[in-house]
């Protein structure tokens, strides 16, 4: 379909190198978690927090955080690239510098935020650069996209923490970015949950935490 396909796998285009999107979605996002129950758009009840993750395929990463206590709602989608409102298609090109990733809405009263990120070191692999096991491509990256200055401290923490694991494991360097968030694309409504019970329980799920490898929590905690 894209003719520049294979030369995005292991670069994010330039800005003149991507694709233009469009102005507004093609798809009206459903009104509730299918699991959860809770409204999927915000706006969200005062007193929630949000946090955005890349782990490879969202499927199975967004089932892994909305499995989670505390968390109030999850979405799949498109986070960290250029293309305005982007389709799967077009992320799947590499020419949208987007990564799959899940937004995790949650309530920091009952999951901190550093709890969310021992979630995230334990569920893949984040040493593998633009691919995640057989999933291959700059949107399967692993990535933070942090909200503001507490959320990239608490993250660059627990970075460091866990590649302290990693090294006494004999395990390759970490290659999660870390980096501000920018606008969040909701994916198309088929990849909402894909994988809840009504849905597509067994289907394809390539997330694969490290084996014996578990993130301190408490080290990535900042008080800003």
């Amino acid at each position: 379909m894209f003719q520049h396909r294979q030369n995005f796998k292991d670069r994010l285009p330039a800005p003149d190198e991507a694709l233009p999107g469009r102005p507004e979605p093609t798809f009206t996002l459903p009104e509730r978690h299918e699991v959860l129950g809770t409204a999927l758009a915000a706006p969200y009840p005062d007193g929630l927090e949000t946090a955005d993750f890349a782990l490879g395929c969202f499927w199975g990463a967004e089932r892994r955080f909305w499995q989670t206590d505390g968390v109030r709602t999850t979405l799949a989608g498109y986070q960290g690239g250029l293309t305005e409102n982007p389709t799967y298609e077009e992320v799947c090109s590499g020419r949208t510098g987007h990564a799959e990733a899940v937004r995790v809405v949650f309530d920091p009263a009952k999951v901190s935020y550093e709890q969310l990120l021992k979630v995230f070191w334990e569920s893949h692999d984040p040493t593998q650069g633009n691919r995640q096991g057989n999933d291959v491509g700059t949107q399967y990256r692993s990535a933070v996209f942090t909200h503001g200055p507490a959320q990239e401290a608490a993250a660059k923490a627990s970075r460091e923490a866990f590649q302290k694991v990693l090294d006494g494991l004999g395990k390759p360097a970490i290659t999660t970015e870390i980096t501000p968030a920018r606008t969040f694309w909701p994916a198309e409504p088929y990849h909402q949950q894909y994988l809840a019970e009504t849905k597509n329980p067994n289907g394809y799920c390539g997330l694969g935490g490290i084996e014996g490898a578990s993130c301190p929590i408490g080290i990535a905690r900042t008080d800003g």
